[in-house]
């Protein structure tokens, strides 16, 4: 990743939570402690940011504190073909007339533009998601409520009695920070409880995720494997990593070299 980019992360990150560590930001990065702490003092000098014990914060700290994570608009541009191709099979398992749901993020933002032909009822806690599906086709939008985080563009509630508990759905369909044998993980305690209640009124699971996701780790477990039904990734995927799917008696699906190629057209 370039110093530039890096920059552009780490900056992100301070204007979302009050302090934030120099072990988040190599995690943010994936760079090394040496690389992150010159890129802080770096920053500090340009007064861009402040110096602290451990970390940085804001020279102006957020009103709101934000979610733990890389900002929607950065993770966009990540192994963007292994994310098209991903989203075209996910929209295969789709069926007119069926209830879903599509948790935000990068890779389920994909799916909008292969479902602009469809007609079913999407229930969505993304606002970039279901803003694009309004304009652009004749799907029924359904919309979480609560607060929208603008990094993340997602909208959360801390409220148990919101519309998710009225909303069935065939399938849910979401990403991941990252899958492990324990399970999903996800860097937020926030993004945890929101996707556990959307979780729960799905009968399908499905986890869209690249491979780079299996070596990702977090110390916050959304929920175990054997609660998920299909993971759809790409031809990157290590033999072990199949092999812990198979024990956990998960659904795969490996998109490969034509189906990056052929999701890069229809984009």
């Amino acid at each position: 990743m370039h110093e530039k980019e890096r920059h552009r992360i780490i900056l992100s990150a301070v204007q979302e939570k009050p302090v934030v560590t120099v072990g988040e930001m190599v995690e943010l990065t994936e760079s090394s402690e040496a690389t992150i702490r010159r890129d802080i003092a770096t920053l500090h000098v340009q007064k861009k940011l402040r110096r602290v014990r451990g970390g940085a914060e804001a020279i102006n700290p957020p009103q709101f504190p934000g979610l733990a994570g890389r900002p929607f608009s950065v993770n966009e541009t990540i192994n963007i073909a292994q994310k098209r191709a991903i989203a075209l099979k996910a929209v295969e398992l789709c069926v007119d007339g069926d209830p879903i749901i599509i948790n935000g993020g990068t890779t389920t933002f994909q799916m909008v533009h292969l479902l602009a032909a469809r007609r079913m009822q999407i229930f969505t806690n993304s606002f970039p998601i279901a803003e694009h599906l309004l304009k652009h086709s004749k799907n029924t939008i359904m919309l979480s409520g609560g607060v929208i985080y603008r990094e993340q563009n997602i909208i959360l509630s801390p409220f148990e009695n919101d519309v998710t508990r009225n909303f069935y759905a065939r399938r849910m369909f979401m990403g991941a920070q990252g899958l492990g044998k324990l399970g999903l993980m996800e860097a937020d305690p926030l993004l945890i409880q929101a996707e556990q209640k959307l979780m729960g009124q799905a009968d399908e699971l499905v986890v869209l995720a690249d491979s780079s996701k299996f070596g990702k780790r977090s110390s916050l477990v959304l929920c175990p494997l054997d609660r998920v039904t299909t993971v759809i990734t790409d031809d990157g995927i290590r033999d072990e990593d199949r092999q812990m799917l198979e024990e956990a008696g998960v659904g795969l699906i490996i998109v490969d070299k034509t189906a990056r190629d052929q999701a890069s057209i229809v984009a």
